[in-house]
């Protein structure tokens, strides 16, 4: 089975999000959005696009969305087979969250590394 295919995310918490991405477009040029973050299309050797798109996003320190995770930040890992790469992980003894969502976003599910670092798992939707 195909496990990770790509990175779909990267999201982080800060005590002051505002300043801190105003940083990061300032010093690093990200093109921060009104939402919070931006939106990284995939391209291939050539720079034509391949069909994916990297989510980068800060968040406030005040909310826990990474609960129970212990870490200020959670990478979103782009996968094949969502609900079999849960059964896998089941079965290979990882503590996988009892919650799958489904959206017209795609497939969602949450697992917590040995550090206590919460990871998701993104199935995106068909043709995406």
């Amino acid at each position: 089975m195909q496990r990770v295919t790509g990175i779909g995310g990267i999201f982080f918490q800060s005590s002051d999000p505002v300043a801190l991405r105003a940083w990061y477009k300032e010093h690093l040029g990200i093109d921060v959005q009104e939402w919070g973050g931006a939106a990284f299309s995939w391209t291939d050797a050539e720079g034509k696009p391949a069909g994916g798109t990297t989510i980068w996003s800060v968040g406030s320190a005040a909310k826990t969305p990474f609960a129970p995770g212990t870490a200020p930040f959670m990478v979103n890992y782009r996968v094949a087979d969502v609900h079999g790469l849960v059964r896998a992980l089941k079965a290979e003894g990882c503590t996988v969250l009892d919650k799958i969502d489904e959206s017209e976003y795609g497939t969602f599910a949450w697992v917590i590394d040995p550090d206590g670092n919460k990871i998701e798992l993104w199935e995106p939707p068909v043709g995406q």
